[in-house]
């Protein structure tokens, strides 16, 4: 079985239910991803991170990667260490959604990683309608960032692509939701 065979059961059994949820967008759903259950587990974290790595590691410039908390911070820190396990240096970032309260108020954290113009890529856990990958590119560049591309465990395939690509960035994904749900 290959890891992505592997991930992908691990995706079916604890990320996907099959029930009524009000998504971010604020459109209802007959389903649910819940990626954190996915990349919080010890087995799905670490195969998320090799196959997250695994789909950008071609992308010679990127220099980091990173999300909104609290989707993107088991991604990218996996990202992160299987890249440093192949001898790359990816540093990992965080994006607040709301800028730190007290000491630096600062939006992103690994800020020191990350001088201006570093190249970046964002992951997600979900898209849906690229809403909040668009809403993290955005804040990335207001810190100076590079943002070369997005990447997501699962595009529930409703319109994400699509925005994503017309606002200038690509899309890569691990699985797309016709892959996981028959």
């Amino acid at each position: 079985m290959t890891d992505r065979d592997r991930l992908k059961l691990i995706v079916r059994e604890l990320s996907y239910e099959h029930r009524l949820v009000t998504l971010a967008s604020g459109r209802q759903s007959d389903f649910y991803f819940d990626g954190k259950q996915t990349t919080l587990h010890a087995e799905g974290g670490y195969l998320v991170g090799k196959l997250f790595y695994e789909t950008i590691k071609d992308v010679d410039e990127v220099q980091a990667v990173g999300g909104i908390t609290l989707g993107a911070d088991p991604i990218a820190t996996a990202t992160s260490i299987a890249a440093h396990l192949d001898g790359r240096s990816m540093h990992a970032f965080i994006i607040r959604k709301e800028p730190k309260g007290h000491g630096t108020g600062q939006w992103l954290e690994g800020r020191k990683n990350l001088p201006a113009g570093t190249k970046v890529i964002i992951v997600e856990d979900v898209v849906t309608t690229g809403g909040s990958s668009l809403k993290a590119v955005r804040r990335a560049e207001e810190e100076g960032l590079v943002v070369l591309g997005i990447v997501t465990l699962v595009d529930r395939e409703e319109g994400g692509r699509e925005n994503i690509e017309k606002e200038g960035y690509w899309l890569r994904t691990i699985f797309t939701r016709s892959e996981l749900v028959a």
